[in-house]
């Protein structure tokens, strides 16, 4: 909807045209003065009521502006927090991921040096106890050898002695055979010829 001033200048623009120029002239043109008069007389009277509606509206307008302006700033910071707390939020996964990675790598580098030494250590233990049996087997080997070498020894000796003494009462046999027989051989010839001479 227009406004009386403009209305207004639309009527004067109206009236100007409707004047006929001045004989000889293209520029010039002849007015009634008392009907440009009415026209600008309105005119300065509804400029101020115009001039305040417009200031009413411009103030209106301003004030629209800037609640439209403090809410979109105040969208603006919120989006702006928001976004940060998303941001910090990601920071804060990112660098929870980190510190879990970094944890599985420590464990899992901690599990893997446990284990090492572990097999070290079972490797060490298992050749400790190769070599303590080995000590163990060696002593008892030692001790086996000796104790054979000397049973051995001994049983020589016994049988040895075994067979000295087997050689003595089989040699005293002998002889108390070889006596015996000496003892008993001219009695049964003695006999033998009594025999014979009394047969005889």
């Amino acid at each position: 909807m227009s406004s009386r001033i403009e209305q207004l200048i639309e009527e004067i623009e109206e009236f100007v045209d409707k004047c006929k120029y001045q004989p000889l002239s293209s520029t010039k043109i002849i007015v009634n003065k008392e009907e440009l008069d009415e026209y600008l007389r309105e005119l300065r009277l509804k400029t101020p009521e115009e001039i305040k509606r417009y200031q009413k509206i411009i103030a209106n307008k301003d004030a629209i502006l800037a609640d439209a302006q403090a809410k979109a700033d105040a969208m603006i910071e919120e989006a702006t927090i928001h976004t940060n707390e998303m941001v910090s939020e990601h920071e804060v996964m990112q660098q929870a991921y980190a510190q879990a990675d970094e944890i599985v790598k420590a464990a899992t580098a901690q599990a893997q040096e446990i284990l090492d030494n572990a097999a070290a250590e079972a490797n060490m233990m298992r050749s400790g106890a190769v070599a303590y049996s080995d000590e163990l087997l060696a002593n008892v080997e030692t001790i086996v050898a000796d104790t054979l070498e000397d049973y051995t020894t001994k049983y020589d000796n016994l049988v040895n002695s075994l067979r000295d003494a087997y050689d003595v009462v089989k040699s005293n046999r002998r002889e108390l055979n070889a006596d015996n027989a000496d003892i008993t051989a001219p009695a049964v010839e003695s006999d033998d010829l009594d025999v014979v001479g009394i047969d005889d």
